[in-house]
């Protein structure tokens, strides 16, 4: 089959890839650096042509509201207008466990994007997934103000990123997971890691890890209208999940956080 990944070269899109590739399909890499921009629509057409099905695991460069907002609805109108110019058949996207509890933030733009996505002409599957085992070292170095970085206080189910590409590889080649066009009220899947865990906790036994002496220290934000729920678990996955190893442990014993 014939695939293309939105975000080929990020987080996700890598693995994603490399695992259609191991699979035997025919895979298309779009990303600016290969000359495809979701945004503009600069090598879209041909990027699509004879694509059977796009995984668009492609994420902006700012977490501010506004901005994501932006970046998703309009990559989602492009990828959908283009797409079916080029007769795709289906699309497969990634988003974030318990988005529809939030209302501002980096989660509403995905829920935006999410709605974007399911308007469009061609029907669309969507994967829930937790926050993945690489974001914790991009949110200590967010974080970090001198030998202290500061972390939010949250409840989450850390799942590793090859593990939610291998669950978007399935729903990619499994013509049984296509929607119909009109079913967006479908329950969403979603996949997350085998335990919950405070985040401040996992940031802090990553530095350890890495031999890192910075300080973990967890703060909520009262200007956040959605503090509270990343503290009481609006980001755990519920009782259908698919719950996949390994362990954020495991993850680390691996050396992947290296």
């Amino acid at each position: 089959m014939k695939i293309a990944v939105a975000g080929a070269t990020g987080r996700v899109g890598r693995h994603v890839d490399d695992v259609l590739q191991a699979r035997g399909h025919d895979v298309v890499g779009m990303s600016r650096s290969s000359g495809v921009d979701v945004i503009t629509g600069k090598g879209l057409a041909e990027a699509l042509a004879d694509v059977e099905c796009v995984i668009d695991v492609a994420s902006g460069p700012s977490p501010d509201q506004q901005a994501a907002t932006e970046f998703f609805t309009t990559a989602a109108r492009s990828l959908q207008e283009a797409g079916r110019r080029a007769g795709v058949q289906r699309m497969v996207v990634v988003s974030i466990i318990g988005i529809d509890r939030f209302t501002a933030g980096y989660m509403a733009a995905k829920l935006a994007h999410e709605r974007a996505m399911l308007s469009g002409p061609i029907p669309v599957r969507i994967l829930r997934a937790a926050q993945f085992h690489e974001f914790v070292a991009q949110l200590v170095d967010w974080g970090r103000q001198g030998d202290v970085s500061y972390l939010p206080k949250m409840r989450t189910q850390l799942v590793a990123a090859r593990t939610v590409a291998q669950a978007l590889a399935d729903l990619a080649t499994d013509p049984r997971s296509a929607p119909a066009p009109a079913s967006a009220a479908a329950p969403i899947p979603e996949i997350a890691g085998p335990r919950a865990e405070s985040l401040v906790d996992a940031a802090t036994r990553l530095a350890r890890r890495r031999g890192d002496p910075v300080r973990i220290e967890g703060v909520s934000n009262p200007a956040d209208p959605d503090s509270a729920l990343y503290e009481t678990g609006a980001l755990l996955p519920g009782p259908n999940a698919t719950l996949a190893g390994p362990t954020f442990e495991e993850w680390l014993d691996s050396g992947s956080a290296a």
